[in-house]
């Protein structure tokens, strides 16, 4: 394996209470209550309008332009007080990347906020490449990004592993025709055995030794 692109929300880091505190801030806005972390982790994976959107609806109210850019706001301005990495992540990076192994980041989280918490945790170093959410004009789980992540990358399809936690990412996976490694903490809904995969693990001392063949 010469190359592995990562997710970051719920594959990288647990960044959920960060995201529950900007949606809780965007809601009150409106006079609607606090929602639990349970929900918000059933939101995410989808970039940020689907989050709000989702958000929006237990309550009954539409997806507005002005929402989203309140979570953008509110979240822009503290990504990762709350937020850690995986245990073990930083482990497995290391490792990876002291093996020659190509490492990027294709996430559906805007590019700006996604750059912010990867420096703010000490993590930049070890990627080559970030895709965001607004890198290019899909998201996930069109393989659009995916695809354009290895090109930036310069990897190859036959030596590439993505690795991720939810539908989205075993989706996007699918759809590009890549090898998929999937992390059973983070945000999901529906079971690991329901979802396309190659390898399935619950800490990255596991995923360490399968990526290095």
């Amino acid at each position: 394996m010469k190359s592995v692109v990562f997710d970051l929300d719920g594959t990288l880091i647990h960044s959920s209470p960060d995201l529950q505190a900007a949606a809780n801030k965007m809601l009150a806005d409106y006079g609607f209550t606090p929602l639990d972390l349970a929900a918000i982790e059933g939101f995410i994976g989808n970039g940020v309008p689907k989050l709000v959107e989702r958000c929006l609806k237990v309550y009954n109210k539409p997806l507005t332009e002005e929402a989203v850019d309140k979570m953008r706001e509110y979240y822009d301005a503290d990504p990762f007080t709350l937020t850690v990495p995986y245990e073990g992540m930083f482990d497995c990076l290391e490792s990876l990347k002291a093996a020659g192994i190509k490492l990027a980041v294709c996430t559906n989280k805007p590019l700006a906020p996604a750059l912010t918490i990867l420096d703010g945790l000490q993590l930049t170093q070890y990627f080559d490449v970030v895709v965001g959410g607004d890198t290019y004009s899909t998201h996930k789980p069109d393989p659009q990004p995916l695809l354009g992540c290895m090109e930036k990358m310069g990897a190859e399809m036959a030596n590439t592993i993505y690795v991720g936690d939810s539908e989205t990412d075993a989706l996007t996976a699918k759809n590009a025709d890549m090898t998929f490694a999937l992390f059973s903490g983070g945000y999901r809904k529906t079971p690991c055995k329901e979802l396309r995969h190659h390898f399935l693990f619950d800490d990255f001392s596991a995923l360490t030794p399968y990526l290095k063949g």
